[in-house]
């Protein structure tokens, strides 16, 4: 036998574990036995994010079975066709990052079994995974799913019945970052580095959640996240600075908050908040939280002093006072960490 033969065997069962059958229909098949015209496959394949497979045997049954249901959606007519292509282009970019984290996180695994000697090498360990794993994960996918999409329903009954309140509401928008992260990474390997941007991401989203906020997105280096609070927004970056931000293997955190009207669309948030908040993070000194005057006014002076700082240019805004928050020396609340 050719070496190389049971390597391919491998990568052919991998691929088939995870695509749930074999790959052996051209894109033109695809879309005839699905019943959908190729103008609106093209725009289905780049709304996932996938390209052009031209002639090439490289789509199954399962493949069939979601152009069925994109067709199915256009014909019934229950969506319009904007709003189909746009739910399909968020599942795509938010599946490409789920699929490029999961597929990190396992690395280190495959790794661990090959050296262990449960596997004979990578592609052994990882068809293993995909064997074992994989089928549990996916169900707590569509888990995770249906638990988020329950509490954004929520979250929008709640924004109340006129149209405007649907697409804005006010919020508070914080930013936190890493001091110093550039200088930093130069510094590192890069294990060291993912495990530190990792550490950085898994602990500010724990804080934020606990305090009832949304993380919005992380950037390596910072994460945005969103409070319809201001003094739990306010508590959550002050926590954030003084307990992950201390910590020995972390560099120390910044944070910016503002308060005001944000629209939030396709998974992010956008307003004047949004961009202050950044703004006031960047100018921050390391372990500070700095807020703009709507967050300020909306804290219990008893409970949180608030120090105006002189005013400084910020981009998009002109000369800004931002305000420097910490909790009052010897305040004690049992709200403080609710």
């Amino acid at each position: 036998m050719n070496p190389s033969e049971p390597r391919q065997q491998l990568r052919e069962e991998l691929a088939r574990l995870i695509l749930g059958g074999e790959t052996r229909l051209t894109g033109d098949e695809v879309l005839t036995k699905g019943g959908l015209s190729r103008e609106h496959g093209d725009r289905l394949w780049r709304a996932l994010g996938f390209p052009d497979t031209g002639s090439s045997p490289a789509y199954g049954e399962t493949d069939v079975e979601a152009i069925e249901i994109v067709a199915a959606a256009l014909e019934e007519g229950l969506l319009d066709e904007a709003t189909i292509f746009r739910m399909t282009r968020a599942l795509g970019q938010t599946m490409s990052r789920l699929a490029d984290w999961q597929m990190g996180t396992l690395v280190e695994q495959v790794e661990s079994h090959v050296e262990e000697g449960r596997a004979g090498g990578r592609l052994e360990a990882a068809v293993m995974l995909a064997q074992q794993a994989e089928p549990g994960f996916e169900r707590l996918m569509i888990y995770a799913w249906r638990r988020h999409l329950a509490a954004a329903a929520t979250r929008m009954e709640a924004l109340g019945a006129a149209d405007a309140e649907l697409l804005s509401t006010t919020m508070s928008v914080g930013f936190a970052d890493l001091s110093r992260f550039t200088s930093l990474s130069n510094q590192l390997d890069d294990a060291s580095l993912g495990a530190l941007v990792e550490s950085f991401e898994s602990q500010c989203t724990d804080v934020v959640t606990a305090h009832g906020g949304r993380v919005i997105k992380a950037l390596g280096d910072s994460i945005l996240f969103v409070n319809p609070d201001p003094r739990a927004a306010t508590v959550t970056a002050l926590e954030m600075v003084s307990s992950v931000g201390s910590h020995g293997e972390l560099p120390a955190i910044r944070a910016g908050l503002a308060t005001g009207s944000v629209l939030s669309r396709l998974g992010d948030v956008f307003g004047p908040p949004v961009n202050l908040a950044s703004r006031l993070s960047h100018v921050a000194r390391s372990n500070r939280v700095l807020i703009d005057d709507d967050t300020a006014s909306a804290l219990d002076p008893d409970e949180f002093e608030c120090r105006p700082l002189p005013p400084r240019p910020l981009r998009g805004f002109g000369n800004v006072s931002p305000i420097t928050v910490s909790v009052r020396t010897g305040f004690r609340s049992s709200r403080l960490n609710s």
